[in-house]
């Protein structure tokens, strides 16, 4: 993990500000959607990017029924329903 030497505070309602610097970097716009982790007793930021539900991948997603669900897994089920060889 690299130390950034940026310490701030949270406020009342327990918020952070994180830097502009740190944002260019990591390419955060306003507004950007993150998740949190939690790994012992660290809090980790990631920017989100939606995944398939059911393996995680991130490539060729289609949206239903408000799920996310790549075409390989859609290719899969099929062939597990017995629609596709």
């Amino acid at each position: 993990m690299k130390n950034t030497g940026i310490v701030r505070k949270l406020d009342e309602l327990g918020r952070i500000t994180l830097p502009i610097e740190l944002r260019r970097n990591l390419g955060v716009g306003e507004r950007d959607p993150l998740e949190i982790f939690v790994e012992e007793d660290r809090i980790i930021l990631q920017k989100y990017e939606p995944a398939d539900i059911f393996t995680g991948g991130k490539n060729e997603l289609y949206e239903y029924c408000g799920k996310r669900v790549s075409k390989e897994t859609i290719v899969k089920l099929a062939k597990m329903a017995g629609l596709i060889e």
